[in-house]
């Protein structure tokens, strides 16, 4: 059954759907099995994706709404290998057609419910925010992956995103959990980068991922020819990165699972 894994971070511009893109396409690579669910607005996951989010006959929303069903709204990314439910501005107006809607926090979970079996892993790209968008996507989470800066503002609004998942948690989703938090537009000639990663390692041990993505060119231009950086530089600093970062990931969830097994 597929893991599914939220990116998320309530401070815009952190790496959030970049990381979606190229976290998709490092674990296809690796021969898995990968939907990534764009659930922002903006539609960059869907862009970046190489689907063209402005005549989508189908998307997300349709799906959160009851509209269509998941093969209706799904496409494939030609460049990325895997299997995306695309996102438009429609999206937009779920903030308001959900509050009316019985079970509104769990609809993506229902929706997924049919499809885990399908996957190995399932990545949602949310929204910048803690809305009803990005709450459906922690309800239908087993873990939250959180992409950051190494910056010191980004610490006080890390603070923030765990209290809220740990709320969520205790009220919607009690097998909610912290993933990973992931590095991103890294510096190591920074100081205070250096003084922050440390103070995550402190505070977080493990959970934060040896793998960094550095600041990288080409991480930055891939999005606008509609594929990861791994089909765009397959060479690139940023490209060997997330396929670190995919590997780091598999492993991870390699030990999760024996030491479950060991546990019964």
């Amino acid at each position: 059954m597929a893991k599914v894994f939220a990116i998320a971070n309530q401070k815009g511009g952190v790496g959030k759907t970049t990381t979606c893109i190229n976290l998709a396409a490092s674990l296809v690579a690796t021969k898995r099995r990968v939907l990534l669910i764009d659930l922002d607005p903006q539609g960059n996951a869907t862009m970046g994706s190489g689907v063209d989010k402005h005549v989508l006959e189908h998307s997300v929303y349709d799906l959160l709404i009851g509209e269509c069903d998941l093969a209706q709204a799904m496409h494939v990314s030609e460049h990325g290998g895997y299997q995306l439910l695309p996102a438009n501005r429609d999206l937009t107006a779920a903030e308001v057609v959900l509050l009316e809607m019985q079970m509104k926090e769990s609809r993506l979970r229902t929706a997924l419910a049919p499809i885990r079996e399908s996957y190995d892993y399932i990545l949602i790209d949310c929204p910048p925010s803690l809305s009803m968008l990005t709450l459906n996507a922690l309800v239908a989470a087993d873990g939250v992956i959180i992409p950051m800066q190494c910056e010191y503002f980004a610490l006080e609004g890390l603070s923030d995103l765990v209290d809220n998942i740990k709320r969520i948690a205790a009220k919607l989703n009690p097998q909610l959990k912290i993933e990973g938090l992931l590095r991103t537009m890294y510096d190591p000639r920074l100081s205070l980068i250096n003084d922050v990663s440390a103070q995550l390692k402190e505070h977080f041990g493990e959970q934060l991922y040896d793998t960094v993505i550095p600041r990288n060119i080409r991480l930055a231009e891939a999005p606008s020819f509609g594929m990861p950086a791994l089909a765009y530089d397959k060479q690139s600093r940023g490209a060997l990165a997330y396929l670190a970062l995919a590997g780091e990931l598999v492993r991870r969830q390699r030990r999760q699972t024996r030491t479950a097994a060991q546990a019964t």
